[in-house]
């Protein structure tokens, strides 16, 4: 080693992820960089939350793989890390096991796959399926139809070239000051992405001789750059989740108030599925997430503009000469795709800790509604009966599932955009306000109400909802109401015990037990309460 700094490449390469299908290229790439720069790299694998095959959900094993990571950090004698990320929880998952060591760290995400195909046009992953779904129940495509629109949506390696969770969270690593520019839009397979690993396994060693910590980064500036981020880029409901764990992890005092703060009134920006019409290629080809950052800063709209990154660079010197192709993509402010992107967060005797909803997703005039409930006490009922040509629901019903919050789905499973009732379908409506405890993918559109805190598995108000109970949703004002008197909604809570169902499951043991027990709600992003802080990366004691 002759004194080198050691470098750890965290791989979370695996062939049950497919979204991270090409990572040990890219590893290859870190290491020349590596080398290069007079380091000694080292590659280690770390667990790897694929999206589309893992069960119950990816977020169940979120904090597992950041436990993964931390230890893999402390107990190894690693100077820095590369963090080779992409799908959906393995950019939140390994930011936060690096957080908690707080050794330099750079992140290199794999990038988002090719366009989709099918019938000459393109077709968004994740967000295809959920429009193509629903028109199947409507009777309005065969599923022979559904499947071929399958076989052109994923075309080569990568994360979904929507504004998913995946692309969202490049971004968010983007903004925080924790890649290179560019890192979050270059497609999977553009060989300027393996130039940008080749370059980050470079800088990495300089972090080194600099002493540049991720703790100098990751301050509260730069989550309020990422805030006004997701609102400019229309992204996923997910990274309120995923900023206050990371957050959680480094210090940083971070709650839902700050994306009211800092989020609402910023204008969405990229006109990407599912908010809008293009893919990610489009978005990298149109100048990426440096020309958004530029326009948010010529209209003083970045909070905290002087925000180191990990090139040694304020975030307004890497993108302040930006350049910006395409208007359509990236549109100006005085031509947004949303007046008001940032993020809803609600709140009232339903969600007394908070809800989150989606705007630049949501039906406008849905955003103000008051409608009776129409409930499933869990995703299986929901599955039992939402084709039932008896069920009484309307267009104007809200559809509200309890049950599938962190605890109550052990995960949080992203099930929260309910699809609606195939007789609605058949009557041309395409939306209604969804309430659950639940997540969606940054992939799925809507009117949709989620991560009601606390869960009804921990006894939250949602709990209590009757059919016919009539609830009000005014996202403008934050504010989600049940109709029904304190008395009332006290004594409907103390007729039962809702958390027993989640402390049953819990008995069987294992992982699952400790993910019940220890994990904390929405609004405080479903870490373990033991994970929270930063414990560094000294190892006291010896092996031997």
């Amino acid at each position: 080693f002759q004194g080198k700094p050691i470098i750890g490449i965290c791989n979370t390469w695996s062939e049950l992820t497919p979204c991270n299908a090409h990572f040990r290229k890219i590893a290859e790439h870190v290491k020349k960089g590596v080398l290069e720069a007079g380091g000694y790299p080292l590659e280690f694998p770390v667990f790897s939350n694929g999206e589309s095959n893992l069960r119950p959900t990816a977020m169940f094993t979120r904090n597992l793989a950041s436990m993964d990571v931390e230890e893999a950090i402390r107990g190894n004698p690693l100077d820095a890390v590369v963090l080779l990320v992409g799908c959906d929880k393995t950019t939140p998952a390994l930011l936060m096991g690096a957080a908690s060591c707080d050794i330099p760290t750079i992140v290199v995400t794999g990038g988002p796959m090719l366009n989709g195909k099918h019938e000459g046009k393109d077709i968004g992953s994740g967000t295809v399926v959920w429009q193509l779904s629903e028109q199947v129940k409507a009777g309005k495509i065969s599923i022979h139809e559904f499947m071929a629109a399958e076989a052109g949506m994923s075309r080569s390696a990568g994360t979904c070239n929507t504004m998913g969770t995946a692309s969202t969270m490049a971004c968010m690593a983007e903004s925080l000051g924790t890649s290179l520019p560019h890192n979050a839009a270059i497609p999977a397979v553009d060989s300027r992405r393996y130039v940008l690993a080749h370059l980050s396994g470079s800088r990495i060693v300089e972090m080194v001789h600099e002493d540049l910590t991720l703790s100098k980064v990751l301050t509260k500036g730069a989550f309020e750059n990422a805030i006004r981020t997701n609102a400019a880029i229309g992204g996923s409901t997910n990274a309120v989740i995923h900023l206050k764990a990371i957050a959680g992890r480094i210090g940083v005092d971070l709650d839902l108030d700050d994306w009211t703060r800092i989020g609402r009134g910023t204008p969405t920006l990229v006109d990407l599925q599912p908010s809008g019409r293009f893919l990610m290629e489009e978005f990298y080809y149109a100048g990426g997430l440096p020309a958004v950052l530029r326009r948010l800063g010529e209209a003083d709209r970045l909070p905290h503009k002087d925000a180191l990154t990990v090139n040694g660079k304020t975030l307004w010197d890497n993108v302040k000469d930006a350049p910006q192709y395409n208007d359509e993509v990236i549109r100006p402010l005085d031509n947004p795709l949303r007046e008001d992107g940032g993020m809803c967060v609600l709140r009232g005797n339903l969600a007394p800790r908070g809800a989150v909803l989606k705007p630049s997703a949501a039906t406008p005039e849905l955003m103000t509604h008051r409608g009776q409930a129409v409930v499933f006490e869990d995703f299986d009922d929901y599955k039992a009966r939402i084709n039932d040509p008896d069920l009484e629901v309307t267009a104007d019903s809200v559809l509200v599932m309890k049950n599938c919050g962190p605890r109550g789905y052990h995960g949080m499973a992203e099930v929260g955009n309910m699809g609606l009732p195939a007789k609605i379908l058949e009557q041309g409506i395409t939306d209604m306000v969804r309430i659950s405890d639940a997540r969606m993918s940054g992939t799925a559109y809507g009117t949709v109400v989620l991560h009601v805190a606390p869960e009804a598995a921990a006894g939250g108000p949602l709990a209590a909802v009757r059919n016919g109970d009539w609830i009000e949703l005014d996202a403008y004002a934050g504010k989600l109401h049940l109709d029904i008197s304190d008395a009332e909604l006290e004594a409907r809570l103390a007729e039962s015990d809702p958390t027993e169902a989640s402390r049953t499951i819990a008995a069987s043991g294992g992982y699952r037990q400790l993910y019940i027990e220890r994990v904390l709600q929405a609004d405080e992003g479903c870490d373990f309460d033991f994970l929270v802080g930063c414990r560094g990366a000294e190892v006291p004691r010896h092996s031997h």
